[in-house]
């Protein structure tokens, strides 16, 4: 199939799961709504499935959604198709192909668990239905490295890497996207955006709620392999990578590359996993469970750039509010003229990337009256509470399109296992701490050099 060409069918697996209800459905309603979508959505289930209850299903997750026209819901209606059968019988596949009829250019949506992965791989090219198609492949990709290497391994045996889309729909969040944006459109971030004035970089991803009855789940993830390999690393990825030279995918995916491959391999010393209070009482939790529902970490970045610059982040839940916020330190002036004290914060940088998007910094601005003191002030650059695309909606569009910018390759993903690998292989014990806290104490000390972590609060600022 050709890079640019646009597929021509939608086949969605495991639409009965609660991805398809919380997010896809939307997602593709959205499309339907907002973009023209009009090409064959084929849903497969198990046997015993009818067309018209799983139009039903999509119809309530839209609706729960709060984006509902009974018109523009008719239509996206109107293109689905069913198949139904069992992943593992040939018959399912050759009951798809039927229902492709006269697409040439599908595309195939695996939300199934990884396990999954070969088998029905194996069975779209048995049956023709992976002939110029395209796939995409829902995250955890992998466990860990070797296990990703296996999975890549498996896709490539049928698709070739420009046909495979690995989604993390963190990427495809207008915050996130709107990091990039900051970072290389501005002329005035580049000459300190370097060792030379960065002390250092905090990046916190706070919950305020527990595993909501999905302790099965969490028992075969953790934090680290839910949050900090794909998201988190991506968001360094997108603050500390060099320019790219053009806009397009394959440049920005280089440059990615490059900076994960410069991040050395996490110190399990320099972890602090920790466990909410309560977690081992949720239901699929072990009685003796070292599963992290926590992580603080220290990450070092080898490059000219950033040799000696910190990078740290922290990720949990129930946590005292739920926020993702990135704050960049900037260090101190070289002189001190003004405040002879050492309470006077420094400059920075703060990114806010949920639930509100707010870019500022911090500066120092003269008190007034006689005396040359200051006080500090934060000034707001951008507070904007637009409605945006959903993740997945703008994700799942740019896969029908065949554009790669948003997604994951193969070396970025199996770099950024390494970076995490040491921490999965050989972890710490967890420490326990209280709901409503920012983690275990210990953590404090993940934070060196007299510093302490930058606490997300409330946004209370309005918009501009």
């Amino acid at each position: 199939m050709s890079a640019t060409a646009d597929s021509d069918a939608f086949v969605f697996f495991g639409a009965t799961g609660d991805l398809a209800r919380k997010k896809i459905f939307p997602a593709l309603y959205g499309l339907v709504h907002r973009g023209g979508l009009n090409i064959p959505i084929i849903v497969l289930a198990r046997a015993g499935r009818t067309l018209e209850t799983l139009k039903g299903m999509a119809k309530e997750s839209i609706q729960a959604a709060g984006d509902y026209e009974p018109a523009c819901f008719e239509k996206m209606a109107s293109l689905m198709r069913y198949a139904d059968g069992d992943y593992a019988d040939p018959n399912t596949y050759t009951n798809l192909k039927k229902a492709l009829g006269l697409a040439k250019r599908p595309i195939h949506y695996l939300a199934i668990p990884p396990s999954m992965f070969g088998t029905v791989v194996q069975g779209l090219a048995k049956s023709g239905c992976s002939d110029d198609a395209r796939v995409i492949v829902e995250k955890p990709f992998g466990r860990d490295l070797q296990s990703a290497q296996s999975l890549d391994a498996t896709l490539h045996e049928v698709f070739p890497e420009r046909s495979i889309f690995r989604i993390d729909h963190y990427l495809g969040k207008e915050a996130v996207q709107n990091l990039l944006y900051f970072r290389f459109a501005n002329t005035f971030l580049e000459p300190i955006w370097n060792r030379n004035h960065v002390k250092d970089v905090q990046i916190t991803m706070a919950e305020n709620f527990g595993v909501q009855g999905r302790g099965g789940f969490y028992e075969e993830v953790g934090a680290i392999r839910d949050v900090v390999q794909n998201h988190l690393l991506q968001v360094i990825a997108l603050l500390a990578m060099d320019c790219p030279v053009s806009q397009d995918a394959a440049s920005l995916q280089a440059e990615k590359l490059r900076l994960f491959r410069a991040m050395r391999p996490i110190d399990p010393k320099e972890v602090v996993r920790g466990q909410f209070r309560g977690y081992r009482d949720e239901k699929g939790v072990a009685k003796d469970s070292q599963v992290e529902t926590f992580a603080a970490l220290r990450l070092h970045i080898d490059t000219w750039r950033w040799a000696d610059v910190p990078f740290y982040i922290r990720a949990g839940k129930c946590l005292p509010i739920s926020a993702t916020e990135v704050v960049v330190n900037l260090k101190k002036p070289p002189l001190g003229i003004f405040d002879s004290g050492s309470d006077m914060p420094t400059n920075y940088f703060r990114l806010r990337l949920s639930p509100e998007v707010v870019i500022s910094t911090g500066a120092l601005v003269k008190k007034n009256g006689e005396e040359m003191r200051g006080e500090p002030v934060e000034l707001i650059a951008r507070h904007s509470t637009q409605r945006e695309k959903s993740p997945y909606e703008r994700l799942l569009g740019d896969a029908i399109r065949g554009d790669v910018q948003l997604f994951t390759q193969d070396d970025s993903v199996e770099a950024a296992w390494r970076v995490v690998d040491p921490v999965l292989k050989d972890p710490l014990p967890v420490v326990e701490y209280a709901c409503g806290t920012w983690g275990p104490a210990t953590a404090a000390q993940i934070v060196s050099g007299g510093e302490v972590w930058h606490d997300p609060q409330v946004e209370t600022t309005q918009p501009c």
